[in-house]
């Protein structure tokens, strides 16, 4: 196969997000955060041990490599990860940002962006996580053992309100109100902060992470839109969690 997926009407693509509300975080913070998630990523899987920052502006200057990661070579990258009007004073509420990615060939590539420090209102932090399209590497990363290993390193080193991981074609076909706290997904964290997650009926899997918050994890082969058991899983999660106050506007 080739093309982009775009191109490619059948390619549904996977990815892992953490979100959180406004936290002020100074660029030491943040890369004590981003260290250790990115060795929680390497002991995933070897796709997700080699990073390299992507430079400011996007494509020019040298390649930087974040693994092993160095406290001091991250604090830099998120100082120069700052807001700022060109020529202007840097905009500190809009917080610091960081994007990395592997080496993976066309169609392989994973991309790595860590957003935080941010107390601006109304603006979220985030870390995303774009997982491959296509290949071999495709078929390893997008599954419910690997993933759940992923968020829970993002629930544990970021410390989100929520976080997911599953399908782009899902989130945006079936898109929450801006009022909502959360999107669900294929896997969804929910920090108790947000609420407490009622019984939820087979095949889903509920899993306490640390002290911190619930993972609802839908079904343990993958979710996809072209199976409607999937679907019609992941609207009826969606309106127990409702019925139970986790979906009221916060």
């Amino acid at each position: 196969m080739t093309g982009s997926p775009e191109a490619q009407p059948y390619a549904e693509t996977y990815y892992a997000g953490a979100y959180w509300g406004p936290r002020k975080e100074s660029a030491e913070e943040c890369a004590r955060r981003a260290a250790d998630f990115l060795n929680l990523l390497a002991s995933c899987e070897p796709l997700l041990a080699g990073w390299n920052k992507i430079p400011k502006p996007r494509g020019r200057g040298r390649k930087t490599p974040l693994m092993p990661p160095d406290l001091t070579i991250l604090t830099e990258a998120f100082r120069r990860g700052v807001n700022r009007e060109p020529g202007g004073p840097a905009i500190e509420d809009l917080g610091l940002t960081v994007s990395a990615y592997n080496d993976g060939e066309r169609g392989e590539l994973v991309s790595l962006s860590m957003f935080c420090g941010s107390y601006a209102r109304g603006i979220s932090n985030a870390c995303v996580l774009d997982l491959p399209w296509r290949g071999a590497s495709a078929e390893r990363l997008t599954t419910a053992p690997l993933l759940t290993n992923v968020v829970r390193g993002m629930a544990s080193c970021w410390e989100p309100d929520w976080a997911l991981a599953g399908s782009r074609a899902y989130r945006s076909q079936y898109q929450e109100p801006a009022s909502s706290p959360f999107s669900l997904n294929w896997l969804t964290y929910l920090s108790h902060r947000l609420g407490r997650v009622p019984p939820l009926p087979a095949p889903v899997r509920i899993e306490p992470i640390e002290d911190r918050g619930t993972l609802i994890i839908l079904t343990p082969e993958r979710f996809t839109m072209a199976n409607p058991e999937h679907v019609t899983l992941v609207r009826r999660v969606r309106e127990l969690l409702a019925r139970a106050g986790l979906l009221q506007p916060r």
